[in-house]
């Protein structure tokens, strides 16, 4: 079956059938759900799919907006609409401190990463006691949304002195491999995590609805001689996220 079967309305829509935004969505739905529409494939252009089905624009984009909160569908700014890729739920250790890039490239996943942030800023409270900072100096921050095959998987805040990272805006890509280079990548870390709700801001930036299940992940990294080196601050999607730990009987 080709997109066009998919739209031929005379297959479909209906006059008791509820709203014609509600049937477009559920038959793209169906499509999705039976591999009429594989994942990562493209969406026919809005403009396309009111030619083919009779329907108003309005309606296409009514049709397809839930679809994107649900994150059935991804779009991406200048390239279209696209099924949303199939991820399976990633596994990390807890055993191994890894970075984000280091871990995905292990995998073989086809990984990217949206810079969010990066500057100096006036540090906060937490991150003065985290770091050992005056409340005077200033702190290097980034963050960045973590992606698997165009799925959002987390956003991942790192503060840290600028004695470490003197200037964030140099940085290109792996955090780690800059602190390797200079002599502060971390060799042991504290990791907390906890059940969190995600508000509307990540909530979006992960392509999930508001208050969906996430992880909430606080770490602080630290060099052989004990001194700090990084503070993160980061949430996970709880539907793609495990973290498995190791454990032994002591003795």
């Amino acid at each position: 079956m080709n997109v066009n079967d998919i739209f031929d309305t005379t297959t479909w829509l209906s006059t008791v059938g509820g709203p014609r935004y509600i049937q477009l969505q559920h038959r793209i739905e169906k499509a999705i759900e039976n591999g009429q529409l594989p994942p990562a494939s493209p969406l026919p252009p809005e403009r396309e799919i009111a030619a083919m089905t009779g329907l108003s624009r309005v309606t296409v984009r009514k049709a397809i907006e839930p679809m994107v909160e649900k994150g059935l569908i991804v779009q991406r700014r200048g390239s279209g609409s696209f099924v949303a890729a199939s991820v399976g739920r990633v596994e990390q250790s807890l055993s191994r401190l890894t970075s984000f890039t280091e871990d995905m490239a292990r995998r073989g996943m086809n990984y990217t990463s949206i810079w969010l942030e990066r500057g100096l800023f006036m540090p906060s409270p937490k991150e003065v006691l985290a770091l050992g900072l005056r409340a005077d100096d200033s702190v290097s921050r980034i963050a960045r949304l973590r992606s698997v095959d165009g799925v959002p998987l987390a956003v991942e805040r790192a503060s840290l002195s600028t004695e470490i990272l003197p200037n964030p805006m140099l940085l290109e890509s792996s955090l780690y491999e800059a602190l390797e280079k200079s002599g502060n990548r971390p060799v042991r870390a504290i990791q907390r995590i906890s059940a969190a709700n995600l508000g509307a801001k990540d909530a979006e930036l992960l392509n999930v609805e508001e208050g969906a299940a996430g992880l909430n992940i606080e770490r602080t990294s630290y060099l052989s001689s004990g001194r700090v080196v990084e503070f993160t601050q980061s949430i996970y999607r709880g539907d793609k996220y495990d973290f498995v730990a190791e454990l032994q009987i002591s003795g």
